[in-house]
């Protein structure tokens, strides 16, 4: 992305700024919703499409401090039992 990121988007520990280039626009829009599932941020962002470039283009800005509402803090679904080491 050739935009420049506001200083006030990382003033605190925490605040992040995530520009993704996927594939295509539902990878793109698959990576949005689960963070957006994770954390407090920008949401679902416009998907941009550079001709000279491969695949599409987005930016998140997330707080990781903050997390979604309705759901838990930690780990996504699942990758307790996929990481780490086995508890049995």
């Amino acid at each position: 992305m050739d935009s420049v990121i506001d200083a006030r988007d990382l003033s605190e520990p925490g605040l992040v700024v995530l520009d993704i280039t996927a594939a295509d626009e539902p990878t793109a829009l698959a990576l949005m919703d689960g963070l957006q599932q994770l954390w407090a941020t920008s949401g679902i962002t416009t998907i941009r499409r550079d001709p000279a470039q491969p695949g599409v283009r987005a930016r998140v800005h997330a707080d990781i401090r903050r997390t979604n509402p309705g759901r838990p803090a930690g780990l996504p679904q699942g990758e307790e039992e996929r990481g780490g080491t086995p508890n049995q």
